[in-house]
């Protein structure tokens, strides 16, 4: 089966982040995949390239970054979300007249409607919420 993931939850603000991680991670073991993690409301401060957490602690966005390579996923950001939260790519840290961007591949900026389209594609899609 194919799979959809929503995250709402800011990384180690709510444990929504690890709870998707944990469950994309465990699927290939069954036999399914991740094909879209979407992150949405606070959940785009998971692409955050500038998150450091200390040593003793889980790298989430290393491992969502190893989540895509291993299992080829997209990690879309839904960009009204991000960009009112002050998470940008080049394009648009440019496009608002900023010098740096804190988004950089494998996550994107995209719209919802690429969640609805991912969602059409997969056969089930969880949301982790805070």
């Amino acid at each position: 089966m194919n799979y959809t993931l929503v995250v709402y939850g800011a990384p180690y603000s709510t444990q929504a982040s690890h709870s998707a991680l944990r469950l994309a991670e465990a699927l290939p073991a069954q036999g399914h995949r991740v094909t879209t993690v979407f992150f949405y409301h606070d959940g785009v401060h998971n692409g955050s390239s500038l998150m450091q957490p200390p040593q003793d602690e889980p790298h989430l966005l290393a491992r969502w970054r190893a989540l895509h390579a291993d299992q080829q996923c997209e990690l879309l950001v839904c960009v009204a979300a991000a960009v009112k939260r002050g998470i940008h790519d080049a394009s648009e840290a440019t496009r608002h007249g900023h010098e740096a961007h804190a988004l950089e591949a494998p996550f994107e900026l995209t719209g919802v409607g690429q969640l609805l389209v991912a969602s059409q594609h997969s056969d089930r899609t969880v949301t982790f919420a805070p």
